[in-house]
């Protein structure tokens, strides 16, 4: 256990990992942290409360592809929020995000209903990589005429914060979305808060990942984990410096054979190759 204390650079934990992720922000003791971070996604909405719900869905039609997210929660108007957090660039990102959303989507009526007005579902992104260049974090879409940009209907958005974007952070002119979007990708390397952060939101985000309140059973599953995110991190390094993966799936691939060899599970193989998990099904 000592060695692997040794890999944690400072009091904070990983919070971009999938398990520490949901620990952060996907269940009862983080409702106010999830509350508030939605209230600076969508302003106009007025969120009071917030009930999480299950994270797998069953597609209902047969051999069809189920969805599995990071959050769920609806507030108490009914709108969903669909989260999902994703390390590794994947280019059918918005594709995931639209297929996911639609089991939200689903679960707004009920059997036998004939009124289609139900709350809103928003999908949001956490992208740990970008798919625009510039300084701007936060990207909102809706379903509008092409010409007109006439709104067709306000019952499904998609959110995406691309975390690398926060080149503002810890400036004058930083929202507290750009902040956030950086303690989110430098929290497990800072020795301790900076001054800068204040207010309830990074209050919440520090203390859920403050190491030192975790029970010992999950600072050993911490450090579990970062051993394997170490381990496939200088796997993909070293695919790079081979030259098998620069923009090739067969360099992923490799990766993943190895990590299901050594036991990893199929989850976070495809969290940190970005790889859809049939596809490293496949490979077993």
């Amino acid at each position: 256990m000592e060695e692997q204390k040794t890999r944690i650079v400072g009091p904070y934990a990983d919070v971009l990992m999938d398990r520490w992720f949901k620990r952060t922000f996907g269940w009862a003791p983080a409702k106010r942290l999830m509350t508030l971070l939605l209230g600076e996604l969508i302003p106009e909405r007025k969120i009071i409360d917030l009930s999480f719900g299950p994270q797998e869905h069953i597609n209902p039609i047969d051999e069809g592809k189920d969805a599995r997210v990071d959050v769920e929660c609806t507030d108490q108007d009914g709108s969903r929020f669909v989260v999902e957090m994703q390390l590794a660039r994947q280019n059918d990102f918005y594709n995931r995000a639209v297929f996911n959303s639609t089991f939200a989507v689903q679960k707004q009526l009920a059997v036998g209903s004939s009124i289609f007005a139900f709350p809103p579902v928003y999908f949001i992104g956490i992208m740990n990589f970008s798919f625009h260049k510039g300084d701007q974090v936060l990207y909102r879409y809706n379903i509008q005429e092409i010409e007109s940009h006439e709104l067709m209907t306000d019952c499904l958005q998609y959110l995406f914060l691309e975390l690398p974007n926060c080149t503002k952070a810890m400036t004058p002119e930083a929202s507290v979305l750009d902040n956030f979007c950086y303690v989110l990708r430098n929290i497990s390397g800072l020795k301790e808060r900076p001054e800068g952060l204040q207010g309830e939101i990074f209050d919440l985000l520090f203390k859920s990942a403050d190491l030192s309140t975790f029970a010992s059973n999950e600072k050993a599953k911490y450090f579990e984990d970062m051993h394997t995110k170490e381990d496939i991190e200088r796997m993909i390094a070293y695919a790079r410096q081979e030259g098998r993966m620069e923009g090739k799936a067969e360099g992923m691939e490799k990766v993943a054979k190895t990590m299901l060899a050594k036991g990893v599970d199929v989850e976070t193989i495809s969290e940190y190759t970005g790889l859809a998990v049939e596809t490293i099904n496949s490979l077993k």
